[in-house]
């Protein structure tokens, strides 16, 4: 069973439903996606997880309406908050601020033709130009996303293989100008989530 996790249902309007594999609406933000996430796989463990959802494309390096798999996420609200290294932790803990995608799981996204690039989630949506640019410069992010890191984690925690797809619905940083399309970002979702599996239940990889 594959487990395809959202923050709302309505995210996959232009997806269609296959067998064997369920879908997991967990709600809004990085903190809801990790309890329904973990929850779910303590219950019944999938053969792996998709984290599939709208997402803020940075300018110049996304459009309204295009889909990318992502190689790395980036929790952008661990931390200092001018970026510079944390001095050392008790007992030498380090933050959990990066995760991957599963490199087999990217394989397959590749040979589907997807676009491979790189996200930063966030707690709270950029609406700000200097924001946009902080972000963009520190994380290399070509997108923003609330639940991304939090569902890759808690599959890396459970050793499970998980990827994360992206629908371009808007441009980070002032709503005037984000050119929000949510049906946009939707329908390039559905159809990249439709060439993924389509890659990788064929066997092909």
């Amino acid at each position: 069973m594959i487990l395809i996790v959202c923050a709302l249902a309505q995210e996959l309007h232009h997806w269609a439903p296959r067998p064997h594999v369920e879908v997991l609406a967990t709600g809004v933000g990085p903190v809801e996606a990790a309890i329904a996430t973990s929850r779910a796989i303590a219950i019944s463990p999938p053969a792996a997880i998709v984290s599939a959802g709208i997402a803020g494309g940075f300018r110049g390096r996304a459009a309204v309406g295009e889909a990318f798999a992502i190689a790395t996420d980036v929790l952008a609200e661990l931390g200092l908050e001018d970026g510079s290294p944390l001095p050392p932790l008790p007992g030498g803990a380090q933050l959990a601020e990066r995760v991957e995608s599963d490199p087999g799981l990217l394989e397959a996204a590749a040979s589907a033709g997807l676009r491979i690039g790189s996200a930063v989630t966030v707690a709270t949506i950029t609406t700000s130009a200097a924001r946009a640019a902080d972000l963009e410069e520190r994380f290399d992010a070509d997108v923003e996303a609330m639940e991304g890191f939090a569902v890759l984690r808690s599959a890396a925690i459970a050793g499970l293989p998980a990827i994360e797809l992206r629908g371009v619905s808007n441009l980070v940083g002032p709503r005037s100008a984000s050119e929000w399309d949510f049906d946009a970002g939707a329908r390039a979702l559905g159809a990249a989530l439709d060439h993924f599996l389509d890659v990788w239940g064929s066997g092909e990889i």
